[in-house]
């Protein structure tokens, strides 16, 4: 569902990372083992409004894996809003406006701060939530990233045979996955629901 070479987002573009995945006990944020770390970008329109999204899994939430996720969905020149943490502080040597915001110092809560990526990510867990019910798993995660990107960024689409078309088109230019071989040898069937 997603075309190879997609423009990258510009402007303004709110960045954070969060976690998916089933519930864990005991255990919040980055100290997680079993979730999995989605980084997500959204541009922030003028004056008020979200445009486009990219959302991504990471291995984890250094900058060896944030900065490369910016840098493959965020055209360089363009400001990148991010929380305190410290694996964005690279992003200007690759030719970023960085904005740093402290979240805990600012006395707003996340989603105000940030509203954007904080209201992807809400957005992200209740439609795997209610699509999947819940169900992540590392061989399936991707593409559901993907099928929510795309939906989300055509959220205002007044043209549905537009999208259809899109999907054929992408269908068309996309080479195929073959069950057998993605399989590990020896890993039951996971079905796809």
């Amino acid at each position: 569902m997603v075309r190879p070479g997609r423009d990258r987002l510009c402007g303004s573009v709110e960045v954070d990372e969060t976690y998916v995945g089933g519930i864990e006990q005991g255990v919040r944020g980055r100290g997680t083992s079993r979730k999995f770390i989605v980084a997500i970008a959204i541009e922030v329109l003028s004056p008020k409004g979200f445009g486009r999204v990219r959302l991504h899994r990471i291995r984890d939430v250094s900058g060896a894996s944030l900065v490369p996720f910016v840098c493959g969905a965020v055209k360089p020149g363009a400001e990148v809003r991010t929380d305190g943490w410290g694996g964005y502080n690279d992003l200007p040597e690759h030719g970023y406006r960085h904005h740093s915001i402290n979240i805990s110092r600012t006395g707003d809560p996340a989603h105000v701060a940030m509203p954007g990526v904080h209201g992807v990510a809400s957005l992200l867990k209740r439609w795997l939530l209610g699509t999947h019910q819940g169900s992540v798993t590392a061989a399936h995660l991707d593409a559901y990233l993907d099928e929510f990107a795309f939906r989300f960024n055509r959220r205002h689409s007044r043209r549905r045979g537009l999208l259809f078309l899109r999907l054929l088109q992408h269908a068309v230019v996309t080479p195929p996955t073959r069950y057998r071989p993605s399989r590990s040898r020896g890993q039951k069937h996971d079905p796809i629901l």
